[in-house]
């Protein structure tokens, strides 16, 4: 059985290991959680976004804006002391609100139509204005995959160098560029790619690739590129990119780009920043809050004062994004915040400097799938000696133990640990353990079910093979003799005796109790500890029933009284005395059949006549009588002999019930001794204490030892 659930657990965590993919969109749930839990810390912001929103259309006019206000946008800018600008848009087309494309569209038979004309061409070339701004700038320029609709390569300006393999194999691929018109990025200081990545599970930005490689050539990304435009612009010296790579094991999808599946990127760096990295140049992001970062409208930078416009973008980053409805770039953030695609950019580059970073370390696959095989594996060996509820309470606990680990790891040090994965692998073990334990157990009951065919009366076993139908819930009256029995002193025995011991007296002495009640065409019903509850005339009807089950109870009797001769408990050794049992008798209806519910149930009896058997047990105790009947029981089973034990008070019943001590059977009844003791004994309340003393003491003398207790009381 545990070979299997091993088994089965090992082709489950390879298949896994296998298929990362598979618990993606839930690893990225829980690590979504964690931010949410625990965001970025918000810091003052080095960045500053310049926002196309609905403001600054209304007051500009309507998208796209001539270039000339750009330049104007750019320059005032630069004038106000921002070290970098990043356009997070891309000019491909030539302005065609520029005075000489104006021209060209004028109506062939305008009046003045060829002054206009020249008067327009003599204007200056928007694109040339912006040009010229931008060459004035500090400015970043971007570019986006063409996804196969073009070839052509991006320019490159930043420089990037690494160590090791070819880190074509390893970026995220671009498949050629769709960039600003080259008059314009021949005038900018950096050029970077505005890519999110393929390979996103919805519509959450999770990670953002800083670097991309197409033809040998290797590009960073829009925010990291204006990161090192600002540092060029502060240091006035030039800035480039080192990737560091190394040998690692690599997860999933990410190994097809690996060479051999072996090296890896681990970081960036970037002047005094590092960055670490996945193993195909993506940073995992880490984000603020949105109010973070400050948004200034485009039309107040253009129409603001410069000494305020100085004061908001002075020594800042400048990303220059949109936000108004119409030009759709929203994005949604792992916050579950809408945000414009450029705040994402933001984002980056304020996590890079403020060097607050999420990684999922190399060693963190390998790490989960060891816990996951643990917990596994505890679970298997723990549940067959656990059980399924303690197995449950310590597979919780592991499961606690495991979240908090990962919840410990991420909060502070941000290690990106996933704790589902070993949840689900030891659910799964912790599941299929329990099915198989359940099958095996089953196959346990059967077997049980069997042996104790040696408990329960054959008439019923016959009955029930015969007629399975019988097995429903439901009972019918009949009228029955029920008997109970009862070790006396049982507690003080079980105190002497270890559990071991315990059972094995048990055994010994219920076994064979239990087939001389059979012998006597009695059933068992059920074992109560020490007592055993017994009844007569169901499921098929017993003739003198009652008489069957007094004549079971004499011989119960003398067994014990046999077993105490030979020291069948080894007791005698030990100083712990003999055993005495304690059995009551009634006759009257019952009800009897399947009692209990329609999936678990047992063939019993209850009723008053039940209760009434029970109580005459426990009266054993105080009157002495080993066996007490009651005289319905009496009544039935005329033949035997009796003593007179008077009316006793029973738990339950208003009237006092009168009792009879069986003493024993026919042959019993006709010996001139026994008839003398019992006529004595029913004259004894009528005599005077001292004579009463007397004639209990001549009773002593005739009557069988084990009736001694209840004369005594009798005086």
């Amino acid at each position: 059985m545990l070979a299997i659930s091993v088994g089965v657990t090992v082709i489950a965590l390879v298949f896994s290991i296998s298929r990362p993919d598979l618990l993606r969109p839930l690893q990225n749930l829980v690590f979504d959680s964690y931010q949410q839990l625990k965001p970025r810390d918000a810091t003052q912001s080095a960045v500053v976004v310049v926002d196309i929103d609905e403001a600054s259309i209304r007051a500009q006019g309507q998208w796209p804006w001539p270039r000339s206000e750009l330049a104007e946008l750019t320059s005032r800018l630069t004038g106000a002391g921002a070290v970098s600008i990043a356009f997070d848009m891309v000019f491909s087309e030539p302005d065609r609100t520029t005075p000489a494309f104006l021209a060209s569209q004028l109506p062939p038979d305008m009046p003045a139509r060829e002054a206009v004309a020249t008067t327009l061409k003599s204007l200056p070339d928007n694109d040339t204005v912006f040009a010229e701004a931008i060459s004035r700038s500090p400015t970043v320029l971007a570019f986006f995959d063409s996804r196969g609709q073009s070839k052509d390569a991006a320019r490159k300006i930043a420089g990037v160098s690494w160590l090791g393999e070819d880190l074509n194999d390893l970026l995220e691929p671009l498949h050629g560029a769709i960039a600003s018109m080259p008059l314009l990025v021949d005038a900018a200081r950096g050029h970077g790619h505005i890519s999110l990545g393929a390979g996103q599970t919805d519509d959450v930005v999770r990670q953002i690739p800083l670097f991309a490689a197409q033809d040998g050539s290797v590009y960073p990304s829009l925010s990291v590129e204006a990161l090192r435009v600002a540092l060029e612009t502060a240091s006035a010296q030039r800035q480039s990119f080192l990737l560091v790579t190394t040998f690692a094991g690599i997860e999933g999808g990410d190994a097809d780009r690996a060479s051999g599946g072996l090296t890896a990127i681990t970081m960036a760096r970037l002047g005094n920043f590092t960055m670490p990295l996945t193993n195909n140049g993506m940073l995992d992001l880490y984000y603020a809050p949105a109010g973070q970062t400050a948004f200034l409208s485009a039309n107040d930078v253009l129409s603001g004062p410069a000494d305020e416009l100085a004061q908001q973008v002075g020594g800042k980053i400048v990303l220059v994004g949109a936000s108004a409805a119409g030009l759709r770039d929203i994005r949604t953030t792992i916050l579950r915040e809408a945000v414009p695609g450029v705040a994402i950019h933001a984002q980056v580059i304020d996590q890079i400097m403020q060097g607050a970073f999420l990684n999922r370390p190399d060693w963190a696959p390998g790490a989960e799938a060891v816990l996951a095989a643990l917990l596994s594996l505890t679970i298997i060996a723990a549940l067959p000696f656990l059980g399924v509820l303690s197995a449950a309470v310590l597979g919780a606990a592991c499961a606690i133990a495991v979240v908090a680990i990962s919840w410990w790891a991420f909060s502070r040090h941000g290690l990106l640990i996933d704790p589902l994965f070993p949840l689900l692998l030891s659910l799964t073990a912790y599941f299929l353990t329990t099915l198989l334990l359940y099958m095996f157990a089953d196959r346990e009951r059967r077997f049980v079910r069997t042996a104790f065919r040696h408990y329960i009366a054959p008439s019923l076993l016959t009955r029930l093979e015969e007629d399975p139908e019988s097995l429903k819930l439901g009972g019918e009256i009949r009228n029955m003799t029920l008997m109970f029995m009862d070790v006396r002193n049982f507690t003080a025995i079980s105190e002497k005796l270890t559990p071991e011991e315990l059972v094995t007296f048990l055994n010994d002495l219920l076994s064979p109790l239990s087939d001389i009640i059979q012998r006597h065409d009695g059933a068992i019903d059920k074992y109560i500890g020490d007592s055993i509850m017994a009844f007569w005339n169901a499921p098929l009807d017993v003739e003198d029933h009652a008489r069957k089950a007094c004549l079971a109870a004499l011989e119960m009797l003398e067994e014990v009284d046999r077993l105490n001769k030979r020291d069948a408990f080894g007791f005698k050794k030990r100083g712990l005395g003999e055993v005495a049992i304690g059995v009551g008798i009634n006759t009257g209806p019952g009800c009897v059949g399947n009692l209990g519910s329609s999936t678990r149930f047992d063939y019993s009896v209850v009723g008053d006549t039940v209760n009434v058997a029970a109580r005459l047990e426990t009266a054993t105790k105080e009157t002495g009588a080993p066996i007490l009947v009651s005289a319905e029981t009496a009544a039935e089973a005329q033949g035997l002999a009796y003593l007179a034990a008077g009316k006793l008070e029973l738990k339950g019943k208003s009237q006092p019930q009168e009792v009879f001590a069986l003493a024993g059977d026919e042959r019993e009844k006709e010996n001139s001794a026994f008839q003398a003791l019992a006529q004595t004994v029913s004259g004894l309340s009528s005599l005077p204490k001292a004579k009463r003393k007397k004639a209990v003491s001549d009773c002593l003398a005739a009557a069988k030892p084990y009736l001694h207790p209840f004369l005594s009381r009798l005086a």
